[in-house]
């Protein structure tokens, strides 16, 4: 952050001294008004007297600006801890308090696809009467969801199935589960013993039955949640953005990937189901759906598509003959059908792989905003030898002409990808390729990581394995580089443009000076933010869309500085009324 930034920093934390006496009363006085009409105003000045001091108390701290940096895959690390998830739901709907206090403790590792699994199971669980607890040691059922893409992974896992084994009480069990179970049981077994249950990678439908087993055990097969049906899920992510998995499993063979020894074939979910789910959860009053598998473009090829869509979305399948449309999956028909319910939201697209991006997808994202100009395209690498090794479908002339192609059409679209360095017989001239690939074409994110020795997998017993030295200076190299082009790259491409911004909340530290949001570029969890330090007083409630400004790139250049303008216009936001806003628990008066 640079001197000017952080003289606008301060400047509005001097400003924030004085709304913070503004605020208390604001705060009161909205208390105070609901109390009296809940207590006939019994409540009213002491309720408005702790707010007051509470708010005058609160400690002014600097904004420390924090970014998200590449990483070297997504390892999302979730903890299930709000206290409202100890309800019970009924068929009919109606909450009520469970009879019993059978208390869960959840953590989920990996990606996305893994949370929705946590979020599924979940699910079940507080169903059938059980509560949430984000403390360990008072858990009776401890649940750790493993990663076992990568060593690394794998060994965050085995350190988290650890201090569950630790930290339980007695009668206390540790349930694992998770792609790691699938490859690597006998080494959980021999490294951290005590484990009282183990379910098999996305067996969802088994967690009711591993909790209230009285004696150790396993189910290590199963069908998929995708396989199984309707399965209740309890949304575990902000209100505003969820995770709709759209398939399990891979039809790709990448030499350096175990991911379809763990995760089987490619199972595509329904028409039906997707769209189903995407309805719920915009009537659950998401704004941000994220489409996740193992390869979107892969969906529907294990299908029959002509029948997966109704006779209302066929002008969906008008491209191509049944055939080619068949062999090409069903992606861009199933966005079509999606895009065709009403509202305004962002359809985000994780995980595309360079040689499933054609021009229909393109064309499609160039013409309706609210599918995100942006997308996850794991390259890998560039050199054409390199890649023929790797079992890669592309070559470097198709990528830099996808690249080409896809900015010319979509100029502000946001490119995330994954390099690997140290594959087998990579040679200098092969790293200095990529290297120079990067510099020419600048991307927005990129998460950089070693090849990883991975036992079953065709690399594992390749010739030529690369020293971890080597590559250990090939990342540190390739992530220089990226850190060089990329600040003034986002400083030509986004300072001075006005963009959508999905405002999300305030910067804890902060003082409720400086609010934190993402504009459609911008991937929950894996990539940065656009801070907000002037023009708050136009937000009205968090988790909605908001026009911004964009000001500054700050350092290290993920993350963006802006001015909120005022509330995104869209045809349903005069439909949504004064009610809504006073709903949603964030009002300024």
């Amino acid at each position: 952050m640079n001197m000017r930034q952080m003289q606008q920093m301060q400047q509005m934390q001097q400003r924030s001294q004085h709304r913070s006496v503004v605020r208390a009363f604001r705060r009161g006085a909205d208390l105070t008004g609901r109390c009296l009409r809940m207590t006939g105003g019994t409540l009213s000045l002491i309720v408005l007297l702790i707010v007051m001091f509470a708010e005058l108390a609160r400690p002014l701290n600097a904004f420390r600006h924090t970014s998200v940096p590449p990483r070297p895959w997504l390892q999302r690390r979730f903890r299930v801890q709000r206290s409202g998830l100890t309800m019970k739901q009924r068929d009919d709907g109606v909450l009520v308090v469970p009879e019993h206090g059978n208390r869960l403790h959840f953590v989920s590792l990996g990606c996305p696809r893994n949370l929705v699994d946590s979020e599924l199971m979940l699910g079940i669980l507080l169903k059938n009467g059980y509560e949430v607890t984000d403390n360990m040691q008072e858990a009776d059922h401890i649940v750790v969801n493993t990663c076992g893409f990568l060593e690394a992974a794998r060994r965050e896992s085995l350190d988290e199935i650890g201090k569950a084994v630790e930290a339980k009480k007695d009668g206390a069990k540790v349930i694992v589960t998770g792609c790691m179970v699938n490859e690597h049981k006998d080494r959980i077994v021999q490294e951290t013993p005590h484990i009282d249950y183990m379910l098999g990678a996305g067996n969802v439908e088994d967690i009711l039955t591993a909790v209230r087993s009285t004696t150790p055990g396993e189910a290590l097969t199963a069908k998929s949640f995708i396989q199984a049906g309707d399965i209740p899920r309890q949304q575990t992510t902000p209100k505003h953005f969820a995770y709709l998995k759209i398939a399990e499993g891979c039809k790709k063979r990448c030499a350096f990937c175990i991911i379809p020894a763990i995760k089987g074939d490619l199972q595509s979910k329904s028409v039906q189901q997707i769209v189903k789910e995407f309805r719920l959860l915009r009537r659950n009053g998401v704004k941000e759906i994220i489409l996740i598998a193992q390869d979107l473009g892969d969906w529907g090829k294990d299908l029959n598509l002509s029948q997966e869509f109704p006779l209302s979305h066929q002008a969906a399948l008008a491209n191509g003959t049944s055939s080619s449309r068949q062999q090409k999956g069903g992606l861009v028909p199933l966005l079509r059908t999606l895009l065709a319910e009403p509202g305004d939201y962002w359809l985000r697209l994780l995980y595309v792989y360079p040689d499933e991006i054609d021009d229909e997808l393109i064309e499609l994202m160039a013409s309706d905003r609210r599918l995100c100009r942006y997308l996850d395209m794991p390259l890998q690498h560039v050199s054409d030898a390199v890649l023929r090794r790797m079992r890669r479908r592309t070559s470097k002339g198709e990528i830099e002409g996808l690249l080409t192609k896809l900015r010319a059409k979509v100029p502000d679209v946001s490119v995330r990808t994954s390099l690997m360095v140290g594959f087998p017989r990579e040679t200098e001239d092969d790293f200095d390729e990529l290297a120079e690939f990067i510099k020419r074409h600048p991307l927005d994110n990129v998460g950089i990581f070693r090849f990883s020795r991975e036992e079953g997998s065709a690399a594992y017993d390749m010739e030529g394995q690369v020293e971890e030295a080597t590559k250990r200076r090939r990342e540190e190299t390739l992530a220089s580089i990226q850190q060089s082009v990329l600040a003034d790259y986002q400083r030509r491409k986004w300072v001075g443009k006005r963009l959508k911004v999905l405002v999300e909340g305030f910067v804890p530290e902060s003082d409720f000076s400086v609010l934190q949001g993402r504009h459609d570029g911008q991937c929950p969890d894996i990539d940065g933010m656009v801070y907000l330090n002037e023009g708050l007083e136009s937000v009205s409630r968090l988790g909605d869309f908001y026009e911004v400004d964009i000001t500054d790139v700050l350092d290290p250049p993920y993350d963006l500085l802006g001015r909120v303008v005022g509330r995104w216009p869209h045809e349903d936001q005069d439909k949504e009324g004064e009610l809504a806003r006073r709903l949603s628990g964030f009002v300024r008066t």
